[in-house]
C-alpha cells in the first residue's frame, strides 16, 4: 500500500511517541493551562505539595484565602526578578520560606535522597499547547518542568511544502511576545523551529528582530570533519537528534541544570573626562549542538579511561570557544568516581589573553553547584597567589603560564592528585620552559621514577632523591595524574602531536572539531577571503653614488626593501588607494557604520601611513573620515617623537589615552592603522575592510584577517586589498585550517642526535666541559653564594674558544645550540627518552648560548647612497579565494640544521636581484619623458610660488594642469617620437599630471621649508 500519512500531525505523532515512550520519559499532563499565570498550575502546586509537604503546610497556614494562587503570584514574582531559569535552578523564597520547583539528578549515585527527588518530578509534553486567553493560537509542541512551560517547538513538514522558514516566521510574526508565557527569561527559555532536516533556535523572541541560531549536527555528524546542515540518518529522521538526545527528558534536565546560563555583556566605556559608563545586555545561552557535544564527549572519555589522556579541540573561530571552556571547565571540577570522589583536585584554565576572562567567572557562579568561587589569578595577583589556590585545592583555577616558573618547585606534594589543565588557544608557547614548570609542578612522578629505577636496575631507594637532573627527566612525557584539554582553531604540528589523539598507524587527528568552513557555512562568521584584491609593487631602486660596497647580501636586502617601504612616494600612492577604499567601498557598509583596519610592517610605516592619509583626507577635504592610529611605546621620525596617545585626538582637540582606543574606533572613528596591535584578539563586529601591507604567514595570516569575520546586524561582506602577499600565499595560510587539521605521523625524536653530532663537529666542548659545569649545576643541597659565578667559570673555556672562531662559524654555532634546546624542550613534551647524557648536554648548552655574545653586526648604512627611480602598483587580483573542501595534513615538524653561508654582495648586485624580482613593465621612453617632465617643472619658478602660497586642492587642480600643458607640449615640439603616447592617450595624460602634481607640490613645499627633498621617482606609473 505504501507510505501515505505524509502530513505535519503525523511529523508530531512520531516525536511525541518517543518522547512517551520510556526512552523517552516524559508523561502528557492532563491538567488545564492557565494563560494568565503562565503555567500548568495544578501541576505545580501538586509537585510542590509532593515533595515540599512542611514548607507547603507553612506557606497554607500563612495563606489562608487561595493559597495556591498566592503561591503562584510568589513564583512570578520570583521570575520578574531573577529569570525562571534561576527559579527552575536554585528555588525562590516567600515569607521566609524557600521553595524548590525542580529537582536534579545527583553527581553520585550515592545520593539516594536527592535521586528519589528527582524521579519526583513531573516533566512533561504536549501536542498543540493553547497558550492564550484571548485566542485559539497553539504551538506545536511544549516541555513543562513540574507545570512549568520551558522549551516549545514548532514542526514543519517539507512533504506539505513547509520548513524552517515557515516556523521561524511563526515565531516572529505570530507570536505576541508580550504574553507571559513568551516573555523574555519568564517561562519557556528556547523556542525551536523542526523540519525534517534542518533545526534552528532562538532564546528571545523580538518580532521581526527575533535572531535565529542553526542547531544542526553537522554535515558529518558532529565534532566530525565538514560543514553546515545534517547526515543522513538510515535508522529514521535526520532531525531525530534533537528529540532523542537533546530532549530526552534526562539530557533536557541536565541542559537546564548545568548549561543554560544568562549571560549579562557589560560593556565598559571610558569617556573623554575619564569616567567609565557601563551598559548591560543579558543573553540567555542555549549550548549550540557542537558545544553539548564536545563538553558530554569530554566527559565520557574520562569517565572511561580515568585521567593521564589529552584532548586537542579543533574548534573555529565563531564557535562560541569562552563558553565551551567554561562549561567544560565546570563539568571537570564536578566530576566524580563511582566512588563519589572528585576526579580532579583541581581545574586550571590555562589563558594567554592578559586580562583573564571574567566571562568564565560570571558563566560558572550562575550554575547551581557548590564548588566555590573561582580562582582568577590575574595581573593584580603574584605566582604566590598562584601556588596557594593550588595548595589549597581551589576548584578552578584561571591564570596564564608564564606564573609556573616561578613557583614550579613550591607546591605541595601532588602524590594523590589530579588536574585537568584546560589551554585556551594552544600554539607552540607550550612546548616552551613555561611549560615545562607547569608539568614540574603538577606531576604525580612517581611512576616516571619507578619506571626509570627499572630501567637502571635499582630499587627506588636507590636513587638519589636530590638528583636535580633526574627530577627534571621524570617530568618528561605524559603522566597519569594530568589531562589536558587543549582548545585551539588553527593546531599547528607540534600541537597536534601534543594534544591530538594518535591513530593506528601513527597519524594524530582532533578529539573534536568544529570547522572554519561549518562556522563559515551556518552563518556564525563571515568569510573573510570572499572578496580579495591583492596588488603588486613594482619598483626599480638605483644607486645614488659611484661606490659600489660589498654588504651583506640579506641584511643589504631588508635595508633597500625597508627603503622602498617607508618611501614617502610608496606611502603616498597606497594613501591614496586606501582613502578612496574607504569611501568608495567602506563607508556605506553596514548601513553606513562600517569601519577599516590598516595593518602594517612596523611602527614607522603605521606613524608615515597616519600622516599621509590625513593630509590626502585634507587635500581633497573629505569629510566624515576619522583616522587613528595603535603601537606601542614611542617612534622617532624626522627628529620628532610620536606616541599612540600623542596622535589620536578626538575633534573637540582631547588626546586619546590607550585603553580608550578601542572604543572610541566603535563610537567615534572610523579608520584604524595598526603596527603589531589589535591583530589577534580584537572583536570589532563594524570592522569590514581591512588594508594588509604586511606579509602574513600560516597562524598569523589566519588570525589577523580573521579580525573581520565577526558578524553583526546588516553586515553581508568583508573586502581585503592586499599590497603585500598574493592569492597564492593567502590559500596556502587558511587550506590547513579550513577544515580538519591532522599530523601525518610521529615524530623522528632521533633527530636530535643529529643535532649534537653537528654540534661536537665545531670542537668547542667535550663530555669533560659538561661534566664539570653538570658538577656545579647538580650539586646536592640549596645553592650557595658563588655557584652561579662558578658555573661561569666552568663554561670560560669553551667561551674562549668560540670566540677563536670564525664570525660565521660562530653563528652557525649558536644557531645550532639554540635549535637543540628548542628541540629537546618540545620532544621531551610528548615523549619521555630518560637519556641522562643529553639532558645534560641540553642544560649545558641552554646556559651556554646565554653566556656567548651575539658577534657585533656592521650596520648597513645605505642613508642618501639610494633612489627610487621606477615604482608602480599593478592590480594582481580581484575575486574570491576559495579553499578546498579537505582538511589539511602537516609533515611534523623537524629539528633546523646548518643554514648556508651569510653571502656577501656589491651593492651592484643586490639591487640587480632586488630589481629583478620587482620589475615592471616600464620602457626607456616613459622613463626619458617623465624624468624631463620633472625636471622642467621644477624648475618653474612661478609654480614654485605656487606651491609654497596655495591650499594644495587648488594648486592640483586648479593652477597645475596649465604648467603641466606646457611643459609636455614643450617637450613635444623638442621630441615628438617620444611625447606622442602621452597627447594619443587621455588617461595617459591625466593620470602621469595627478601623480606628478602631488609630487612637485610637497618637493616645491620642502624647498621652500628649507628641507632636505626626498629622492622621487623619476618614473610613475
Amino acid at each position: 500500500m505504501g507510505i501515505s500519512n505524509t502530513t505535519e500531525k503525523r511529523f508530531e505523532e512520531d516525536i511525541e511517541a518517543f518522547w512517551l515512550s520510556p526512552a523517552g520519559g516524559y508523561t502528557k499532563n492532563m491538567d488545564g493551562y492557565e494563560p494568565k499565570l503562565g503555567l500548568f498550575k495544578d501541576t505545580l502546586i501538586r509537585f510542590v505539595q509532593r515533595t515540599q509537604p512542611k514548607e507547603w503546610k507553612r506557606f497554607a497556614m500563612q495563606n489562608v484565602i487561595e493559597p495556591e494562587h498566592k503561591f503562584c503570584v510568589a513564583f512570578n514574582n520570583a521570575c520578574d526578578m531573577d529569570g525562571v531559569l534561576s527559579v527552575i535552578r536554585k528555588g525562590f523564597k516567600t515569607r521566609g520560606i524557600r521553595f524548590r520547583v525542580c529537582y536534579f539528578k545527583p553527581s553520585s549515585g550515592l545520593n539516594q535522597t536527592a535521586a528519589a527527588l528527582y524521579a519526583k518530578n513531573e516533566v512533561t509534553c504536549n501536542r498543540q499547547w493553547f497558550y492564550g486567553a484571548d485566542h485559539k493560537k497553539s504551538v506545536d509542541m511544549v516541555i513543562a518542568v513540574n507545570g512549568i512551560p520551558v522549551f516549545a517547538f514548532e514542526l514543519k513538514n517539507q512533504y506539505t511544502g513547509q520548513t524552517v522558514e515557515n516556523a521561524m516566521n511563526q515565531w516572529m510574526y505570530d507570536r505576541d511576545a508580550r504574553e507571559i508565557c513568551f516573555q523574555f527569561n519568564k517561562r519557556i527559555l528556547g523556542y525551536f523551529c523542526v523540519d525534517h532536516v534542518d533545526v534552528r533556535m532562538t532564546t528571545r523572541l523580538a518580532g521581526k528582530a527575533t535572531y535565529f541560531l542553526p542547531f544542526n549536527q553537522g554535515s558529518n555528524g558532529a565534532g566530525k570533519d565538514g560543514g553546515k546542515g545534517n547526515p543522513v540518518n538510515p535508522a529514521g529522521y535526520p532531525t531525530d537528534y534533537l528529540w532523542k538526545k537533546v530532549f530526552q527528558k534526562d539530557s533536557m534536565l541536565d541542559i537546564l541544570q548545568k548549561f543554560m546560563h544568562l549571560q549579562v555583556n557589560k560593556e565598559v566605556r571610558v569617556k573623554a573626562d575619564g569616567s567609565e559608563e557601563v551598559t548591560e545586555k543579558k543573553v540567555l545561552i542555549f549550548p549550540r549542538y557542537h558545544q553539548l557535544d564536545v563538553v558530554r564527549k569530554l566527559l565520557a572519555d574520562v569517565a572511561e579511561y580515568g585521567t593521564g589522556r589529552n584532548y586537542l579541540i579543533q574548534h573555529s573561530a565563531g564557535s562560541g570557544k569562552s563558553n565551551s571552556i567554561a562549561w567544560t571547565a565546570y563539568r571537570l571540577a564536578a566530576l566524580h568516581d563511582r566512588e563519589d570522589k572528585a576526579v580532579f583536585s583541581s581545574v586550571i584554565v590555562v589563558t594567554d589573553r592578559t586580562v583573564l576572562d571574567a566571562q568564565l567567572q560570571a558563566t560558572i557562579s550562575g550554575f547551581d553547584h557548590t564548588l566555590g568561587a573561582v580562582e582568577t589569578i590575574g595581573e593584580d595577583k603574584t605566582s604566590r597567589d598562584l601556588k596557594q589556590a593550588i595548595n589549597d585545592g581551589a576548584r578552578i583555577i584561571v591564570t596564564t603560564l608564564q606564573k609556573f616558573p616561578v613557583i614550579y618547585d613550591e607546591v605541595d606534594k601532588v602524590a594523590g592528585r589530579a588536574f585537568a589543565i584546560i589551554v585556551d588557544e594552544a600554539h607552540s608557547s607550550q612546548t616552551g620552559t613555561s611549560a615545562q614548570k607547569l608539568k614540574l609542578a603538577l606531576a604525580d612522578t612517581s611512576e616516571a621514577l619507578q619506571e626509570y629505577a627499572e630501567l637502571e636496575g635499582k630499587a627506588e631507594e636507590e636513587l638519589d632523591r636530590d638528583d636535580k637532573l633526574l627530577q627534571e627527566m621524570i617530568a618528561h612525557g605524559r603522566h597519569s595524574n594530568l589531562s589536558f584539554f587543549a582548545f585551539t582553531a588553527t593546531p599547528k604540528p607540534q600541537t597536534l602531536e601534543m594534544f591530538g589523539t594518535e591513530q593506528p598507524g601513527g597519524g594524530f587527528h582532533p578529539f573534536h572539531i568544529y570547522s572554519m568552513r561549518q562556522a563559515i557555512e551556518e552563518g556564525f562568521i563571515l568569510d573573510v577571503l570572499q572578496n580579495y584584491m591583492t596588488y603588486n609593487t613594482c619598483f626599480k631602486i638605483a644607486k645614488n653614488t659611484l661606490d659600489n660596497p660589498e654588504l651583506p647580501a640579506s641584511r643589504a636586502t631588508k635595508v633597500i626593501k625597508k627603503y622602498e617601504k617607508l618611501h614617502p612616494y610608496n606611502i603616498s600612492q597606497k594613501s591614496e588607494i586606501i582613502v578612496e577604499t574607504f569611501l568608495n567601498t567602506t563607508r556605506d557598509k553596514i548601513g553606513g557604520r562600517g569601519k577599516m583596519m590598516v595593518v602594517t610592517d612596523s611602527r614607522l610605516a603605521a606613524v608615515r601611513y597616519f600622516h599621509e592619509i590625513n593630509r590626502y583626507i585634507k587635500a581633497h577635504r573629505y569629510e566624515g573620515i576619522g583616522v587613528l592610529i595603535a603601537f606601542s611605546g614611542s617612534v622617532q621620525d624626522g627628529g620628532e617623537e610620536y606616541t599612540e596617545p600623542g596622535l589620536n585626538v578626538r575633534r573637540d582637540g582631547t588626546h586619546i589615552s590607550e585603553k580608550q582606543t578601542k572604543a572610541e574606533f566603535h563610537d567615534n572613528f572610523n579608520v584604524l592603522i595598526v603596527a603589531e596591535k589589535y591583530q589577534t584578539g580584537f572583536d570589532e563586529p563594524l570592522l569590514h575592510t581591512m588594508i594588509v601591507d604586511k606579509k602574513l604567514k600560516s597562524v598569523k595570516a589566519v588570525q589577523t584577517l580573521s579580525r573581520l569575520n565577526r558578524t553583526c546586524s546588516g553586515k553581508t561582506d568583508t573586502f581585503i586589498l592586499d599590497f603585500a602577499n598574493t592569492e597564492e600565499e593567502i590559500q596556502a595560510a587558511f587550506q590547513p585550517f579550513y577544515q580538519e587539521t591532522s599530523l601525518s605521523h610521529q615524530v623522528n625524536t632521533d633527530l636530535i642526535y643529529q643535532l649534537q653530532r653537528e654540534l661536537r663537529d665545531y670542537a668547542l666542548y667535550s663530555d669533560n666541559d659538561i661534566t664539570a659545569f653538570m658538577a656545579i649545576w647538580n650539586r646536592s643541597g640549596g645553592q650557595n653564594r658563588d655557584d652561579m659565578g662558578r658555573m661561569t667559570s666552568a663554561l670560560k673555556p669553551v667561551a674562549d674558544r668560540y670566540n677563536l672562531k670564525n664570525p660565521e662559524e660562530r653563528y652557525q654555532f649558536r644557531r645550532q645550540a639554540r635549535n637543540l634546546v628548542k628541540w629537546y624542550n618540545y620532544i621531551t613534551q610528548v615523549v619521555r627518552m630518560f637519556d641522562r647524557e643529553m639532558h645534560e648536554e641540553y642544560l649545558f648548552l641552554k646556559y651556554l648560548v646565554n653566556l656567548l655574545p651575539p658577534d657585533g653586526e656592521d650596520k648597513v648604512d645605505l642613508e642618501g647612497k639610494l633612489k627610487l627611480e621606477y615604482y608602480k602598483l599593478e592590480k594582481t587580483f580581484e575575486g574570491s579565494i576559495s579553499l578546498q573542501k579537505t582538511g589539511g595534513i602537516y609533515e611534523p615538524a623537524k629539528a633546523k640544521g646548518v643554514q648556508g653561508k651569510q653571502e656577501k654582495s656589491t651593492l651592484d648586485e643586490i639591487l640587480e636581484k632586488i630589481n629583478e624580482r620587482y620589475k615592471g613593465n616600464f620602457t626607456e621612453g616613459d622613463k626619458v619623458m617623465l624624468n624631463a617632465l620633472h625636471d622642467k617643472l621644477i624648475l618653474n619658478e612661478k609654480l614654485a610660488k605656487s606651491a609654497r602660497t596655495s591650499d594644495p586642492t587648488i594648486f592640483v587642480e586648479s593652477i597645475f594642469p596649465a604648467a603641466f600643458g606646457d611643459a609636455a607640449m614643450e617637450g613635444y615640439m623638442e621630441a615628438q617620437e617620444s611625447y606622442s603616447s602621452l597627447f594619443e592617450d587621455k588617461d595617459k595624460y591625466n593620470t602621469i599630471m595627478g601623480v606628478l602634481a602631488g609630487v612637485v607640490y610637497r618637493e616645491m613645499q620642502m624647498a621652500g621649508a628649507g628641507r632636505r627633498v626626498a629622492d622621487a621617482p623619476a618614473v610613475y606609473g
